[in-house]
Formats: structure tokens, sequence, C-alpha cells
């Protein structure tokens, strides 16, 4: 094994979610590591397309709402117009919604599947068509969570959809592994993110959380780079359907 194994010099991803937090680490690593980057976001990705470019790559924004899946055809054109290809997709888009399951709203649980759950598949599946018309292999990575794992507690439709990631990234990978398309997860333990704000804001409990974390802190976004440019690279090339826990030891408690 050596550094070039790693090395994504010419390809091309599209990065969900890119504007902040996880997702903006996830494509600064990636056009670290080489890549093009296809940023889809509600709004403005400007921290991410500087730091992309700043990096030597290129940075397409492409704006979307993932909650339909309407703007889908159109990121996966405009991807490929613009670079002539798609190597490697991360379903980083997500949202949370919070209340106890007695008072919890079709609502917010349609919201939350939407995005988390139905758009990932429907991405998955339109880039899949795309890795495949261009007859060559692909990389695509979900963001799971400790909750594809656990139950959690007052966030029902987030745990239903992160469990469904988990199970939808196996799947994906018993279909297409042999068409040389790479379906894999990284679950995020608790990160210092806008999804974990409410609670780093509560004393309480992120101090319950904190004495759990073997590592003895949160995590950053950070730590998720080298694990999404190992899955994106050659160097994952025989890991099809697993979910790789970046989580400072808290699932080995």
């Amino acid at each position: 094994m050596n550094a070039s194994m790693f090395d994504l010099g010419g390809k091309v991803a599209v990065v969900t979610g890119c504007n902040t937090g996880l997702g903006a680490a996830i494509a600064q690593a990636l056009a670290r590591a080489g890549c093009d980057i296809a940023g889809v976001n509600r709004s403005s990705p400007e921290q991410t397309a500087a730091d992309v470019r700043a990096a030597g790559r290129r940075y397409l924004d492409l704006r979307a709402d993932l909650s339909s899946t309407a703007p889908i055809p159109g990121i996966v054109r405009d991807t490929v117009q613009a670079y002539g290809r798609i190597d490697i997709l991360v379903n980083n888009a997500g949202i949370i919604r919070r209340n106890d399951a007695l008072d919890f709203t079709e609502e917010d649980w349609d919201a939350v599947l939407e995005v988390n759950l139905k758009s990932v598949f429907f991405l998955s599946q339109a880039v899949a068509r795309q890795f495949i018309a261009q007859d060559g292999p692909g990389k695509i990575i979900n963001i799971a969570s400790m909750l594809s794992f656990q139950g959690g507690i007052r966030v029902p439709s987030y745990t239903a959809a992160k469990s469904g990631v988990l199970g939808l990234t196996r799947l994906l990978a018993n279909e297409w592994a042999a068409r040389c398309i790479n379906v894999n997860a990284i679950a995020p333990g608790y990160i210092e993110t806008n999804n974990t704000a409410a609670l780093r804001g509560d004393a309480r409990r992120s101090q319950e959380i904190l004495e759990r974390i073997p590592a003895g802190r949160w995590g950053v976004p950070e730590d998720l780079a080298g694990p999404a440019v190992f899955l994106a690279s050659a160097a994952s090339d025989y890991l099809h359907g697993h979910t790789l826990a970046v989580d400072g030891g808290w699932l080995a408690r």
C-alpha cells in the first residue's frame, strides 16, 4: 500500500449539505485529495466553495431542496455538463426534529424521512445509473448516525431514517457491488454541528454524553475527513455495505 491509493486526482464528487458542518469538512477533505466538487445546498456555501478552490480544485454551486425528489435529475445533469462525469456521491444532507414520541407530528415525521432517507435512495439511484452509463466504477458514501444502531430519545423520525440509511447501504451494496459500485456509510458520533446545538446547550445532557465517550471529547467535523477520503478512494475498493462508526469509542461502551 502507498499514498497513491488515497489519491482522488481527477475525480468528481457530489456532496449534499456541504455549506456547513460535516458536509463542509468532507467536501474540503475530498478537494485536498484531488476532487472537483459539486455541492448541493439550499443556502450559500461561500466558505466551502472558497476552501475547495483554495485547494486548487473546482467547485460547482448547485442549489436544491432535497425535501423533494424533483431536483435530482438536474443535479446529475448539471454536474455531468460541468465536469463530464461523476465518480463519488456523498449523501450528507439531513434535518432533525425533536419532540416526545407521544406528541410527534406527522408533518415532522414526513419532513425528516423525505430528506434523510427518501432523497438518499433516489439520488443514489440516479448517480448509480450515471456510473453505469460511464461504464466505470463509483463510490457512494451515506451519512448514517449513532441512531442507526441505537434508539435515542425524542427523535423518532430521525432514528427511523438513520436506521433506514444503514439498511439501505447494505441493500444497495448487495445489488451494486458486482457493478464496481461501492456503497458504504459513515456513522458519526456526537459531533459539534448545528444538529447537536440543542444537546450541547443542555448542560446536564451534554455532560452525560461527554462522560460516555471514551475519547473524552465531542467530535469535530474534521474527524470525518480521513474516513471520507478512505471510502472515496481505491483503498476501500473491496469494502461494500459497511457502516463505519466515527464516534470516539461510543459504541464500544
